[in-house]
Order: structure tokens, then C-alpha cells, then sequence
């Protein structure tokens, strides 16, 4: 048999082997490629949407803080400061992407209002020691702003006498009043010691003492 015949014949055994091979070999794989590709793919959305959960929850509590701080400047440096206590002002900026200029005169205006404490830093060598600046906890901050939360409400519920000029203005009346109270661990653990009676460990003893 010539080399024409066998050229126009059917395929060789290795031509088919080939094109068997082929198609069994990369099936598979392209299943579990595409697997893989989903799983990633939903892994990617799961994370965005945790991301931007956090992203909207850090935004709210930096709009309520801007709104007892009257600025959002004011609220991401008290932010950044109870996350890491003294500070200096270029540290601030650093940590917080605002402008040294800003920080400073934020700074100055919340070390007025009793929100900043600072102090002087003492560096080993000679030089200028910057101040550093450390944030009030969170219950003194709300106690700060308590009184003016109360006197705005207090106008609402007084706004018909207000838009009544017949009425006198001593009838005006404060019928809201704030009351802000910490609990601290040491009352915690006395009110659980008497709760267990431990606190009439004193009596029994003196009894004793009478027999």
C-alpha cells in the first residue's frame, strides 16, 4: 500500500488517541475551573458587602459624633484620639488624612471646650517637646452635651407658649430632664456580694463573739 492511501484513508491511531485525549482530558478541568471561578466570585461579593457594612456603620457614628462636636473635623479627631491616647497634632494628621493646620485648630478649640487634655511630651534628647493630646471617655462627652440636648427639647415642648403672646413667660416649664448615669464595676460587685450573702459575714461574726 502506497503513502497516498494511507494519507487518504481513515485517521491513523495516534491521530484519534490525540483527539480522544483532548476532549476527555480538559472536560473536567474546565467544570472545576468554572467551580472555582463561582466560588470566588461569591467570596469577592460576600466581602464587599461585610466591607461596606462596616464602612456605613463608621460613617454613622462619625455623623452622630459630628453632630454633638458640631463638626466632622472635631469628631474624626476625637475618634482618633480614643483609639490611641497621646497624640501629637502631626500624629493626628497622619493617622486621620487631615491637614496639620486643621488638626491644630481643632485642637485648640477642643482643649477650650474640655473635650482634649494635653501635656507637654518629654523626649529623651534636647530639642522642642510638642504637646500631646489625649480625648475624654465617651460618658464625659455625653454629659457635656447633655444640658443643650435638654434646653432644645424643652423649647419644642414650650413652642405654644412661645407662639402665644398672651401667655406670660412664666409659664414656661422644663417638663424634659436628661439623667446620665455610669455604672462603675465596683458597685457591680458589692450589689453581687450582697446578692450571694457575703455582706453578712460581719453579723454572724459578732454573734459568735456574744456566745
Amino acid at each position: 500500500m502506497s503513502t497516498d492511501d494511507t494519507s487518504d484513508g481513515e485517521p491513523s491511531e495516534g491521530s484519534v488517541n490525540s483527539d480522544a485525549t483532548t476532549g476527555d482530558g480538559h472536560g473536567g478541568d474546565d467544570s472545576e475551573h468554572g467551580d472555582e471561578l463561582v466560588g470566588s466570585d461569591v467570596r469577592e461579593r460576600l466581602g464587599e458587602s461585610a466591607d461596606k457594612a462596616i464602612d456605613q456603620f463608621d460613617e454613622g457614628l462619625i455623623d452622630l459624633l459630628a453632630w454633638m462636636l458640631e463638626t466632622e473635623t472635631r469628631a474624626r479627631i476625637y475618634i482618633s484620639l480614643r483609639s490611641a491616647q497621646e497624640q501629637t497634632s502631626d500624629e493626628i494628621a497622619e493617622r486621620t488624612g487631615l491637614y496639620p493646620s486643621t488638626v491644630r485648630e481643632a485642637l485648640a478649640s477642643l482643649h477650650e471646650d474640655g473635650i482634649v487634655t494635653r501635656d507637654k511630651r518629654q523626649n529623651a534628647g534636647a530639642g522642642n517637646n510638642p504637646y500631646e493630646y489625649s480625648a475624654i471617655p465617651p460618658s464625659d462627652l455625653v454629659g457635656e452635651v447633655v444640658d443643650d440636648i435638654q434646653d432644645h427639647l424643652n423649647a419644642v415642648f414650650n413652642l405654644d407658649n412661645y407662639m402665644d403672646r398672651t401667655e406670660s413667660a412664666e409659664n414656661d416649664s422644663d417638663p424634659v430632664t436628661i439623667t446620665v448615669t455610669e455604672e462603675r464595676e465596683d458597685e457591680t460587685t458589692d450589689d453581687s456580694a450582697t446578692a450571694d450573702g457575703s455582706g453578712t459575714t460581719d453579723e454572724n461574726s459578732e454573734d459568735t463573739d456574744d456566745e
